[in-house]
């Protein structure tokens, strides 16, 4: 979809949910933060008590509406997917719209130090909720990345625990239908005014919708959970619990996605926008605006933006043709990057091999881990493939709580010496650990939780970088994997204001990805239609490490022997997820306080 931050908010909340990863039972430490929550009563301002009643309220209303987990009795499975209907849609906007008018009410300079951070989070968080239904997004709830029928399955490929899991799953089965046809209806009124991906970017995500539609219930992915069941489960309750959910399927789930299948093939695909910009939707340049300041967290103009990108990659092809020194080859940089696109030597021969060595990756990391990191957090990561029916059109890799995914799916386009650098950002000290870092923080308030793209993926590509530093890279071709990498996210500043302010082309789009990174053709074709069907998220990258970098930059110049890295990315993963300039204020702090550890002493 034209992936929302309320959306991949409650994505995010939903594979935390899932995965288990809550802060409840984590052995988390007393933070600063955590301290003055736990003082507030006493040391709280008057503002500080206005603020709480405002996100406090909403917190609640939010939870009533489907759109988060209640914190106080948190479900790991949801009973019922949330309304997505324009009548549920427009009271929303009215409620965070009165939301928004509240907090200007609240002066930031009269809240305590804990609650001013907790505000500049807040009313960012609620500003873009109300952007994105004052553009009325949800009208176009699928792009080249992900879609609202591949949303609802994440719960489905979850391990359940206790049978209150099943007795909730199969009530949020039962309302997918509903669900379905509330999307239906969103996607004809985004067709009626223009607002759709653009048509190029849709083919074949409809292979999605048939997979599930005709494929006998037991064979879906919504049957999953129940082939294999906890034995605390008795036989005689698991064989009903199974013969609910296939009728259920069979029933319901079915004859929604066959539903929402013919309207993709023979009204929305046919009838999707011909033309690719952002700006070329309704009010299309201050929309476009709202999502660079969404994603980036800071006020940028789309000119900026792609200046700071073509600087950057002049950068780091400077750097790319030092390391072609290194390996030895004798050429420029177009016949190095074919060299590496076509020898076999850089390619796993199976999907065992290619998660093995992304293993290895990450076994790598634990060893250095303590020199980089005063606080590990608690909850370990599995690796596993991209799920089938999702893989052809999905990024190489994506990570989170609890989770590594690899895809395994044609294996050609999947380099070897890149795989260091997506295991970092994806596993650890990447995603697989920022977040879960960020959870088992005590003392926030649950809106904390939301996952802010400019600073998760800015940390996340940051740890590509750090790799160098930790030997993570064995060779200079790893090397220059990581600096593709680099290139690739730079890119993404060029690319992404080029097709939706610029008027580029899809070609050129590609032209510019081949001709500065190492990525197949595959991942270029696919990152291409992701950043063309999803404005702005993806100069969240670059902006965030750069931001992160800067941050660092300033705390070693004044900090000098007494800066510890440690320290510093401690302070930085303690944050959890907040706006850019959150960021650099808490390290602006960091610096006056002396570079201390963000968590006391032990004994």
């Amino acid at each position: 979809m034209m992936q929302t931050k309320l959306g991949a908010a409650l994505c995010v909340a939903g594979l935390i949910a899932a995965s288990g990863a809550t802060a409840a039972g984590a052995a988390a430490p007393t933070t600063p933060a955590a301290k003055a929550a736990r003082t507030a009563p006493a040391a709280a301002t008057a503002a500080d008590r206005r603020f709480a009643a405002i996100h406090q309220a909403e917190w609640r209303w939010r939870v009533e509406q489907r759109l988060a987990n209640d914190d106080k009795s948190p479900r790991r499975v949801r009973p019922e997917l949330p309304r997505v209907d324009a009548a549920t849609q427009a009271l929303r906007l009215a409620y965070w719209q009165d939301v928004l008018r509240r907090l200007d009410d609240v002066k930031p300079a009269a809240l305590s130090a804990p609650e001013r951070i907790n505000y500049q989070v807040y009313r960012a968080q609620i500003a873009a909720f109300v952007e994105e239904l004052r553009f009325r997004e949800f009208e176009a709830p699928v792009n080249a990345d992900s879609a609202f029928w591949t949303d609802v399955t994440y719960g489905a490929r979850q391990p359940f625990a206790a049978v209150e899991d099943y007795r909730n799953y199969l009530k949020q089965l039962a309302s997918l239908p509903r669900h379905f046809d509330e999307q239906a209806a969103n996607m004809r009124a985004g067709l009626a005014r223009g607002f759709t991906p653009p048509k190029v970017t849709l083919k074949g995500r409809d292979a999605a919708l048939a997979s599930v539609a005709g494929a006998k219930p037991e064979d879906t992915v919504f049957y999953t959970p129940f082939k294999t069941m906890p034995a605390s489960i008795p036989a005689a309750e698991q064989e009903a619990l199974r013969a609910q959910a296939l009728a259920a399927i069979r029933e319901g789930v079915q004859p929604a996605y066959a539903r929402v299948l013919k309207l993709m093939r023979e009204e929305y695909m046919p009838r999707a926008r011909d033309t690719l910009a952002a700006a070329s939707l309704p009010d299309g340049q201050a929309y476009y605006q709202s999502k660079i300041l969404e994603y980036t967290t800071i006020s940028m103009s789309a000119d900026e933006i792609h200046r700071i990108g073509l600087a950057e990659m002049a950068k780091i092809r400077a750097e790319m043709a030092v390391t072609i020194a290194q390996t030895g080859f004798k050429g420029d940089l177009p016949a190095f990057l074919n060299f590496l696109r076509t020898d076999p030597r850089f390619y796993a021969k199976t999907p065992e091999e290619l998660l093995m060595r992304a293993a290895w990756t990450a076994k790598k990391f634990d060893a250095k881990a303590s020199q980089y990191f005063g606080y590990l957090p608690r909850q370990r990561f599995a690796i596993r493939p991209v799920p089938d029916d999702q893989a052809p059109y999905y990024t190489a890799g994506r990570g989170g709580p609890g989770v590594y995914l690899v895809n395994t799916y044609n294996l050609p386009a999947r380099a070897l010496y890149s795989l260091p650098a997506l295991t970092l950002h994806e596993s650890a000290p990447g995603h697989a650990f920022q977040m879960p870092v960020a959870l088992e923080q005590k003392g926030v308030p649950p809106f904390r939780r939301a996952y802010i793209s400019a600073f998760g993926e800015g940390w996340a590509l940051y740890t590509e970088r750090l790799g160098v530093e930790m030997d993570i890279y064995e060779t200079p071709y790893e090397v220059f994997g990581m600096l593709s990498y680099q290139a690739w996210r730079a890119s993404r500043l060029v690319v992404d204001t080029g097709v939706h302010a610029k008027g580029w082309t899809r070609e050129q789009a590609q032209a510019y990805l081949r001709e500065n990174t190492a990525l197949s053709s595959h991942e270029v074709e696919t990152e291409v239609d992701r950043y063309i069907s999803w404005p702005g998220q993806a100069l969240s990258y670059y902006l965030g490490q750069m931001a992160i970098m800067e941050a660092r930059a300033k705390a070693e110049k004044a900090l000098g022997a007494k800066f510890d890295i440690r320290h510093f990315h401690d302070t930085v993963l303690q944050l959890g997820s907040v706006p850019l300039p959150v960021l650099a204020s808490r390290i602006d702090r960091f610096i006056a306080e002396g570079g201390p550890s963000p968590y006391p002493k032990e004994g």
